[in-house]
């Protein structure tokens, strides 16, 4: 399971239900990671994903993610299944403006994990 480390202002917002997106940015580090995660492949800039995507990567979405609020194996954390795109995000959840991200639309907060 992909574990992402996140500040607490976000991930307090998430925990509450306010926010409902957690953004990264496009690059080569995330790249790997989320086509692991939510097997896809990268086509020409586009995601290809479900079907359309080799059986053997293939994954059903949403994709369980580890919110987690700091580093250490005992920092808070939320499990939250998730589907992934590109897209701009809101400045009030940290993007900002203009800027192309990786989107992580939380569909659901499975369980809180805080210590």
């Amino acid at each position: 399971m992909l574990i992402l480390p996140i500040k607490k202002k976000w991930f307090d917002m998430i925990v509450s239900g306010e926010k409902k997106e957690e953004y990264r940015e496009i690059k080569p580090y995330y790249d790997s990671r989320f086509m692991n995660a939510f097997g896809f492949i990268l086509v020409g800039g586009q995601m290809v994903y479900g079907d359309a995507a080799p059986g053997e990567i293939r994954k059903p979405w949403p994709v369980p993610i580890v919110f987690r609020n700091g580093y250490s194996k005992e920092s808070p954390e939320i499990i939250c299944k998730c589907t992934l795109h590109f897209g701009k995000g809101k400045p009030e959840w940290g993007a900002e403006p203009g800027k192309l991200y990786y989107v992580l639309k939380i569909q659901e907060v499975e369980r809180r994990c805080a210590v």
